[in-house]
């Protein structure tokens, strides 16, 4: 089946799948599963990158020819703390895409609205093509979208839950509000979460934890990337009407 390519700040990219770095046991086990996803776009938190010494960090794992980066502000509770790893993101060389993620308590790991509209605010202005993680909320969708963000990125559920999507119908409803890419992120446990998620027409799935800490990740990886692609065929091919009733698979009259 052909489909039109995943368009993301300017770049195309055959996978719809975005793939963190962070909670497997090894590297290689990281780098096995990345490439048994197929995935093209990898997201670093900065806050655990080493940037003194003379030991390995987890960029000397990633292949940049092969991968764009996705630096991410995970572990920032203040805009001025997502604006200052942001600008140290471009300051290191890595480029100006970023993820703003700007949490508001350390229990749920729910996105700090007031917070992440004040750091995109700034970073916007600044010139970052910033991708931001909120909650799924449609106003908040709507003010990132006026901001200027490459991509609003509203979560499936809590940071590492593994509870899949809860919300489907506000996530119907931020795909009908906004123009800007809308990409689930945070929450998806299993293969049939991203399934269902793409099912709805939205642009792409940024998971981590259910890959990371699944008991076999290269083979979990090898899923939702098959999973990813199911669900995309299947919003494009375009899913039967829901009957109250049945109806005949066979019908009365020949063709």
């Amino acid at each position: 089946m052909k489909d039109k390519p995943f368009n993301l700040f300017g770049k195309e990219y055959k996978s719809r799948l975005i793939v963190g770095t962070g909670k497997y046991k090894t590297p290689d086990i990281m780098v096995n599963a990345l490439e048994a996803s197929g995935t093209e776009i990898v997201t670093v938190a900065l806050r655990r990158v080493n940037l003194e010494g003379d030991s390995k960090t987890l960029l000397d794992y990633i292949d940049t020819e092969r991968y764009t980066l996705l630096p991410n502000t995970a572990g920032c509770y203040t805009a001025d703390e997502a604006i200052r790893v942001a600008r140290l993101s471009r300051e290191m060389g890595i480029g100006d895409l970023v993820k703003i993620e700007v949490l508001g308590d350390q229990k749920t790991l729910l996105p700090d609205v007031e917070e992440l509209l004040k750091a995109t605010r700034v970073l916007v202005k600044e010139n970052f093509i910033v991708m931001a993680y909120t909650n799924d909320d449609v106003i908040t969708a709507k003010k990132l979208e006026d901001l200027g963000v490459a991509a609003v990125m509203p979560l499936g559920a809590p940071i590492g839950s593994g509870l899949g999507i809860l919300n489907y119908h506000n996530i119907r409803l931020i795909l009908e509000a906004v123009k800007a890419p809308v990409i689930v992120d945070a929450g998806v446990g299993t293969a049939s979460d991203i399934t269902r998620a793409m099912e709805l027409g939205i642009d792409g799935v940024l998971l981590n934890t259910g890959i990371a800490c699944a008991s076999d990740p290269v083979m979990m990886a090898c899923a939702m990337k098959k999973a990813c692609e199911a669900g995309r065929f299947a919003y494009l091919a375009g899913r039967i009407p829901k009957k109250a009733y049945a109806s005949a698979s066979t019908p009365i009259k020949d063709f």
